[in-house]
């Protein structure tokens, strides 16, 4: 399935279903998936990254049992929209999901999402709402940011 737009992902969509969102960093993998219902975001885990296929397998694996019907990726662009290195990068594992990811993964639509600041903001939050120590924010700063991309698409899909 190649990558669509908004219009398109509501259009595709049958009305109920999780989403499931990475954000996408060079040591680890944030994920968080939506209720079936689409209202809520919610993390999920972190992986740690360690070879494509391994990445590639465990990300199937979490599609298929929570049963994902598309896939919101975070899309890191620069302050002004532009897009940098590590947007190539990105691009680059969603291409490499089409082309080497199980079928329970290669399969779903795939949206990319604006993730400016969303580390950023998840952090603040854990800081300010929950005065969570630094090793704390470490281990579920990943997933909470991909919540965080999640809740966006959410909105825009209503």
């Amino acid at each position: 399935m190649p990558l669509i737009d908004f219009p398109e992902l509501k259009a595709l969509l049958v009305r109920d279903g999780r989403l499931m969102a990475l954000d996408l960093g060079s040591k680890t993998i944030g994920i968080a998936t939506s209720d079936v219902m689409r209202m809520l975001a919610t993390p999920l885990t972190t992986l740690k990254r360690t070879k494509l296929a391994a990445d590639l397998a465990a990300l199937a694996e979490l599609a298929r049992k929570h049963d994902v019907k598309a896939l919101v990726v975070g899309l890191p662009l620069n302050m002004d929209g532009t897009e940098g290195p590590r947007c190539q990068s990105v691009r680059q594992f969603v291409t490499n999901i089409h082309n080497h990811g199980a079928p329970s993964l290669a399969g779903l639509p795939i949206v990319f999402q604006d993730e400016r600041l969303s580390t950023a903001a998840v952090t603040r939050g854990m800081i300010d709402d929950y005065d969570m120590t630094r090793a704390k924010r470490a281990e579920r700063v990943d997933a909470a940011a991909a919540a965080w991309i999640l809740e966006g698409v959410i909105a825009r899909l209503r």
